[in-house]
């Protein structure tokens, strides 16, 4: 092929300027919120008292949600631990797939956690992020431990998603993925 049908053929399947700007506008506005970073725990961006608050909340509430898990052995700890769940709760897991409802949840929950695994936060690695007219996101680590020996060996990555609706928080959507073996086991 000639340099002359070289230069025609590409000159055809290149962008004309207009998407070309388009693209590096993209790619700049893209660049510049990465860059930002994330914001930590507020529901009013403004204020770093209210952003202070709801990562206490959202702390309280993990600690809860998972007293209640640690213990569900006890049918009455199954119950406080479903009482923090939408009925709808999507549950997503790496491992053992997705759920749809609190019910599929808990009878999973009931099976095969209760009485054989226990759940830790890995301190230091919440963080909270507001979600404006919603609630709040929590992610972080958490590591599992065998109820017989104490043993700590698994460890993975979560995401819960938060509503706050008349006054109570909610769990709408969990993500549990990651799963690993705990190196510090």
């Amino acid at each position: 092929m000639n340099r002359r049908h070289q230069v025609r053929r590409s000159a055809r399947y290149a962008p004309d300027s207009s998407l070309r700007r388009a693209i590096l506008i993209g790619a700049l506005a893209a660049a510049s919120w990465l860059a930002a970073g994330p914001l930590r725990a507020s529901t009013d961006a403004g204020s770093d008292a209210t952003q202070a608050e709801l990562a206490r909340t959202i702390a309280a509430l993990d600690t809860a949600v998972f007293d209640a898990f640690n213990r569900c052995a006890d049918p009455a700890q199954l119950e406080r631990h479903a009482s923090y769940f939408d009925p709808a709760v999507e549950f997503y897991h790496d491992t053992g797939g997705v759920t749809w409802t609190r019910e599929a949840m808990l009878a999973n929950t009931r099976q095969y956690v209760c009485g054989h695994f226990t759940r830790e936060l890995v301190p230091g690695t919440l963080a909270v992020y507001p979600v404006r007219d919603f609630g709040a996101i929590a992610q972080g680590q958490h590591r599992f431990c065998q109820t017989d020996t104490d043993k700590c060996e698994g460890l993975a990555d979560f995401t819960i998603v938060w509503r706050l609706q008349d006054g109570q928080w909610r769990i709408t959507r969990v993500l549990s993925y990651g799963h690993r073996a705990n190196p510090g086991a």
